[in-house]
């Protein structure tokens, strides 16, 4: 709860040519994902009010977390600058012009997008991608084991559980070893 990103992703729907938004806010140290919201458009507001929630819900003490995110039309608006400042948040911002712009999110998108569990067909309605993304947070937070951060979840990682779950992993590892030098 130093650093946050977010972004915001484009979900299909039924309707060609019209699209939600995933608002998705993660931890960058634990990649967990914090906070979310699908919303019919991209506004400035819709995200300042996200990011309020998330530091009261989460109890987090917005003063001095940093949150990273590219150069967006709602990341820069003046609604989410006001906010920001306003709960003492410090805002980061990407070069404009880079492709890896927002590496953390992106690569979360990438995940969400590429999971197998992800629907074949364009959502019917808000209400089912939101159904949908409650489930994919909730294994992406506790079953799905994250290569940046040495194959632990993302909410153990954030908890402080895998200290405990690397020095077993360590020690097994340790045993082996001394059984099969070869």
């Amino acid at each position: 709860n130093q650093v946050w990103s977010w972004d915001i992703t484009y979900l299909p729907t039924v309707t060609r040519g019209r699209f939600l938004r995933l608002y998705l806010v993660m931890d960058v140290w634990s990649r967990r994902i914090v906070g979310w919201e699908v919303h019919d458009d991209e506004r400035a507001e819709r995200a300042a009010t996200l990011i309020h929630r998330i530091c009261a819900e989460s109890g987090v003490d917005p003063n001095g977390l940093v949150l990273h995110s590219d150069n967006g039309k709602p990341m820069r608006g003046y609604t989410m600058i006001a906010t920001l400042q306003w709960l003492g948040i410090v805002p980061s911002f990407s070069r404009p012009h880079v492709c890896n712009d927002n590496p953390y999110s992106e690569a979360l998108f990438r995940t969400l997008k590429r999971t197998p569990a992800n629907p074949r067909l364009p959502f019917v309605s808000r209400d089912a991608a939101r159904q949908w993304v409650t489930r994919f947070v909730a294994w992406y937070n506790t079953e799905h084991r994250h290569s940046a951060i040495r194959y632990v979840t993302p909410d153990q990682r954030h908890s402080g559980a895998d200290v405990a779950i690397l020095a077993r992993r360590r020690a097994l590892y340790e045993r082996a070893r001394q059984r099969r030098p070869e």
